[in-house]
């Protein structure tokens, strides 16, 4: 992770996962202790000048191939793609979820993937999908996190602008500006998809790898921690039901 990035540093990113996971201290002392952290590890991240040097020759042009990070991309597309009729049962509408916790199995496999410098994850069982972002239609009257609807074989994909979604603090022009959104994540069998900048790979996680939130929390769609990957794991069924109300992660459930 660079020094531009929301998360310089593996200490800020775990307060910050962390104050979301709590919920019972003051935001103001959260803030403050979040911003301290923040302005440290952009002085120890910033980088000594070099010395000016010629610049190299230029490469002979060649046909163009695959990088390495396009073709782990494609790696785990394949691995979702593999998954996806494994679909977690989903009560009825009108019947509340059991928490995330209850609902997998101790041994499961998550996606990972990043926006904007933090890395999310996902279980591989309550995915949809994933495509390559095409080309969006915007729609007017909608929040600010709604990109617009995305075609897909004749349907209408949902996409979400996940930075700004998740964590909507840090969201300004600068970091939207650094965006680069290249995948939509499915969720479920819903029309929904998180935008994405990297697939970073799959990985079996057990539940005890999880910090797992309490039943209490204010934040149903943050199902955990994932303590080693210093990442969020996302409750995806809560997650459709607050984008379907157009809810965004900080309102509050009724």
């Amino acid at each position: 992770m660079s020094k531009d990035t929301p998360f310089a540093k593996e200490e800020v990113m775990e307060e910050y996962l962390s104050s979301l996971l709590r919920d019972v201290e003051d935001p103001a002392d959260v803030t403050a202790r979040t911003a301290k952290l923040l302005e440290k590890a952009t002085v120890e991240l910033t980088p000594e000048v070099p010395e000016a040097t010629p610049p190299p020759a230029s490469p002979p042009v060649s046909e163009p191939v695959e990088t390495e990070q396009e073709v782990a991309a494609e790696e785990v597309i394949a691995e979702v793609k593999a998954s996806v009729e494994e679909k977690a049962s989903v009560p009825p509408p009108g019947v509340p979820l059991k928490p995330l916790e209850e609902r997998l199995d101790n041994a499961f496999q998550a996606l990972f993937f990043e926006v904007a410098g933090l890395t999310l994850a996902v279980p591989l069982i309550t995915l949809g999908g994933i495509h390559n972002l095409a080309k969006i239609g915007p729609l007017f009257g909608k929040p600010a996190w709604f990109m617009g609807v995305m075609l897909h074989r004749e349907e209408k994909l949902s996409v979400v602008d996940t930075a700004q979604w998740v964590m909507p603090e840090k969201y300004d022009q600068t970091l939207a500006d650094k965006l680069n959104y290249q995948y939509l994540i499915m969720l479920g069998d819903s029309s929904w998809g998180l935008a994405s900048e990297k697939l970073v790979n799959t990985v079996t996680l057990n539940k005890d790898d999880v910090k797992w939130r309490q039943a209490n929390a204010k934040r149903p769609w943050l199902a955990g921690m994932v303590k080693d990957k210093m990442c969020a794991l996302l409750d995806v069924d809560e997650l459709i039901s607050m984008l379907n109300n157009g809810l965004g992660s900080k309102d509050q459930v009724l």
